[in-house]
């Protein structure tokens, strides 16, 4: 591979790490033609780009990216690497794990979600288990409603009580 090669298969990872905020580093070792096509069929369909990667130029678009974890993420750029991109934090990990129901060979190495450094495969439930920031959000929207929604509705079944205590108030 020429260096000029190698560049363009850095750029276009530089331009997948500031493209998704998330990303997963897994080992996919054993895995035949027919698995590879099932999981990267699942991850096209939850939104999640599935990328075979070369340690040390994955290593150079992470130092050209000024990704804070880099020197963490160095140790575990060993082997065979695949990275998962995602938007959402937390998909990644549900395809794995899904995948993983199935008996096959699927390695979490490390993942880089909501700015923070997940490393090891026992850190997958956890990361499976994470709500993402538009679950969050609805979360809270549910919370603000919940007693805005008591209140109408307490005024609207107790509208004659309502009326009387607003008529006593005003006579006085």
């Amino acid at each position: 591979m020429t260096r000029e090669e190698k560049r363009v298969i850095v750029d276009a990872l530089k331009e997948r790490l500031t493209q998704y905020p998330h990303f997963y580093i897994v080992e996919m070792k054993g895995l035949n033609a027919g698995d590879t096509s099932t999981l990267r069929r699942q991850c096209f369909e939850k939104g999640v780009e599935l990328v075979l990667v070369k340690n040390t130029l994955f290593r150079i678009a992470l130092e050209e990216v000024n990704n804070t974890y880099v020197s963490d993420l160095t140790q575990v750029l060993n082997g065979t690497s695949s990275v998962f991109f995602s938007a959402v934090g937390n998909m990644p990990a549900r395809v794995i794990k899904d995948f993983r129901n199935d008996e096959r060979p699927l390695t979490l190495k490390a993942a880089y979600v909501e700015e923070s450094l997940y490393v090891g495969d026992g850190q997958l439930s956890t990361l499976a288990t994470l709500k993402s920031r538009e679950e969050l959000i609805a979360d809270v929207v549910a919370l603000l409603q919940s007693p805005a929604q008591n209140l109408i509705s307490a005024l609207q079944s107790g509208s004659n009580l309502i009326s009387g205590v607003v008529k006593t108030l005003e006579s006085r």
